[in-house]
């Protein structure tokens, strides 16, 4: 039983990985990221607004990320999500996150499936920590995320330009379904 787990896991992992090779496609140049992000003040809620999802995703609603700072200086990353509709369970997969670039605090990498990391890049980030954006060195994915289930539209289409500038195909990106009393 837990063999064809794992094999099912692996191949899923797989499957996301191969879906983000950027083989065929013009190469970009680095994504950039904001030039320091404070982890005291980025740890906590993070609502998903919008995102281009990876095959796990698709499907959940409602969702959002809590990021925790622990004493080995990692994060304890928890993703909340509900499937198919906003009155489904909350059901949560546990992660763990760690900076990648000590200089700047705004490249990690995460962790949900042994042995996979996948990078994590904050690319945009308000001064008042109340909205982010991370983006994936492809392209093929990104999240924006508000510290509130709701974005007012212009930071969201001034956030959508900025994606676009760093490569991104704005029409990818969707909004992600929220409940307001979350």
């Amino acid at each position: 039983m837990f063999s064809k787990i794992f094999r099912s896991v692996a191949a899923t992992a797989l499957a996301v990985l191969a879906s983000c090779s950027s083989a065929g496609r013009p190469k970009l140049p680095p994504l950039k990221t904001v030039s320091h992000v404070d982890l005291q003040r980025y740890a906590g809620d993070w609502y998903v607004i919008a995102n281009i999802p990876y095959s796990l995703e698709n499907g959940k609603v409602g969702t959002f990320d809590r990021y925790a700072l622990r004493p080995d200086g990692k994060m304890d990353n928890i993703y909340f999500f509900r499937r198919g509709n906003l009155d489904a369970p909350l059901e949560k997969w546990s992660g763990v996150a760690w900076v990648h670039n000590k200089e700047t605090n705004a490249e990690w990498r995460v962790q949900f499936i042994w042995p996979l990391r996948v990078p994590y890049l904050i690319t945009d980030l308000d001064p008042d920590y109340q909205w982010s954006v991370i983006g994936y060195p492809s392209r093929k994915l990104a999240w924006v995320l508000s510290r509130k289930p709701t974005m007012d539209d212009a930071t969201y289409q001034g956030i959508l330009k900025r994606l676009e500038a760093q490569g991104y195909d704005p029409k990818l990106i969707t909004k992600v379904p929220q409940r307001s009393e979350q």
